[in-house]
């Protein structure tokens, strides 16, 4: 199971170890739930990202933009920009962190499908590197902005390939049917290049294509790849000029079971690299900068999720089979994967060793849903009880950013951990935060 657990993490002693500190340490010192991220595994899968982009590509290396929808928070933030990469943003408020993190704005991109006036203007007047833009409407209103500041702004459109990743449903977003981007097929991205070309204001410099979240085969990169090379050679051949950018996205996987085999840097850019030399090649062009966008596969294994045991229960169910229910502190307000689109995830007895036969289990949450499951399916000890601890690996990705406040139960702090020592970088919200928005 090494896969899916950080490097940091070890069991010593019959018991889970971050950093060398115990779990019952971890629980005593922090509460559950918490979010435990390993400092030193972030930071060594952004600069290996980073690096095995420059050895592909050479000069024509561009950002490693970090996804910050993944996860960020004021102190990721400051790690990410330390290790010499970008930030890739999609709302204000992710834009506020970076701007609190004093980020460098050239590195800074900025996404999302409904970017607001109020938005776009202030990326503008921080100076970000790169606005993607999303919808004609867009264009005009980033036009306008830098108008008004007095700048030129440089965009990418975001395209739409047409490809079925191999992927759930809720995080394709490459195919024609999607909020995200202008269809090439329909003729809509060559009518955003002739909108964005005709605003001064406007430096396009290039094309971004994403094709989806959690993809474990390159060969949907491909072709994405492909289809948005073939429209730049046919601004080529419009213009006369070649746009010099190309935003390959992310999306690449992380392994959440034993069996997930994740895609990793060393293998993801020498494959990008030369399917890119050949789409050039055919197309006739130069070999644009390639950025990339990571987020999950930087931080969500570095992370795991602890909880403790609440009550278990036995369930006869109509086979005359039996399941043994166990509830935890947390549940779909700390991860609503499993409930959104199924995702899995496993766990483990994290405070002891137990010699105890395995059972059928099902790991619940204590929110007032039936559907309020962790892990649905696993074997587990016969022996779990009331104030044991469950380790849930690889939760670093989408688990406390899209955390929520249902049935009023705050959100859990996350601690960071680097050589031996934890601290807090997300307090744990209590019920006076909740409290303190009543009018």
């Amino acid at each position: 199971m090494a896969n899916v657990w950080s490097s940091g993490v070890t069991f010593h002693e019959n018991e889970l170890q971050l950093s060398g500190m115990p779990a019952h340490k971890l629980a005593r010192d922090f509460g559950t739930p918490t979010f435990f991220i390993d400092e030193v595994d972030f930071r060594e899968r952004a600069l290996a990202w980073g690096e095995a982009l420059n050895e592909s590509f050479g000069d024509r290396a561009g950002h490693v933009y970090y996804a910050g929808k993944a996860f960020v928070c004021v102190e990721v933030a400051k790690w990410i920009a330390e290790c010499g990469i970008g930030l890739d943003v999609c709302t204000g408020g992710e834009l506020a962190v970076a701007i609190a993190a004093n980020f460098p704005a050239s590195k800074i991109q900025v996404h999302g499908n409904n970017k607001s006036v109020a938005e776009i203007t202030k990326a503008i007047e921080i100076g970000v590197g790169t606005i993607v833009v999303d919808s004609l409407v867009e264009i005009s209103r980033v036009a306008e902005a830098a108008r008004k500041h007095g700048k030129v702004q440089a965009i990418l459109l975001r395209l739409t390939p047409g490809i079925e990743a191999h992927t759930h449903e809720s995080i394709a977003t490459a195919h024609e049917d999607v909020k995200f981007g202008f269809s090439i097929a329909s003729g809509a991205a060559w009518t955003a290049v002739l909108a964005a070309r005709s605003h001064p204001e406007i430096e396009l410099r290039g094309f971004h294509g994403h094709i989806g979240s959690q993809i474990l085969s390159m060969d949907a990169f491909a072709v994405s790849a492909d289809r948005l090379i073939e429209l730049m050679g046919k601004f080529r051949d419009e213009f006369g000029a070649q746009l010099p950018e190309l935003d390959l996205g992310g999306g690449y996987g992380i392994s959440y079971l034993p069996e997930d085999e994740p895609l990793l840097p060393q293998d993801v850019l020498p494959y990008l690299a030369n399917a890119v030399k050949t789409s050039c090649a055919t197309y006739g062009l130069d070999i644009p900068r390639i950025s990339i966008e990571p987020g999950r596969a930087i931080v969500g294994p570095a992370m795991f999720t602890l909880y403790e045991v609440g009550t278990t229960k036995n369930v006869v169910l109509e086979s005359g089979a039996n399941r043994n229910y166990i509830s935890i502190d947390g549940g779909m307000s700390d991860n609503i994967r499993p409930a959104l689109y199924g995702a899995e995830y496993i766990t483990v007895l994290a405070n002891r060793t137990s010699s105890a036969p395995l059972i059928a289990s099902r790991v619940v949450g204590k929110h007032c849903e039936t559907g309020d499951i962790i892990i649905r399916d696993i074997q587990l000890p016969a022996d779990i009880a009331p104030g044991d601890l469950l380790a849930v690996p690889a939760t670093g990705a989408y688990g406390r950013s899209m955390a929520s406040n249902y049935n009023h139960v705050p959100r859990p702090p996350v601690v960071a951990l680097l050589h031996g020592k934890a601290r807090v970088i997300l307090r744990r919200e209590t019920e006076a935060d909740l409290l303190g928005l009543d009018v």
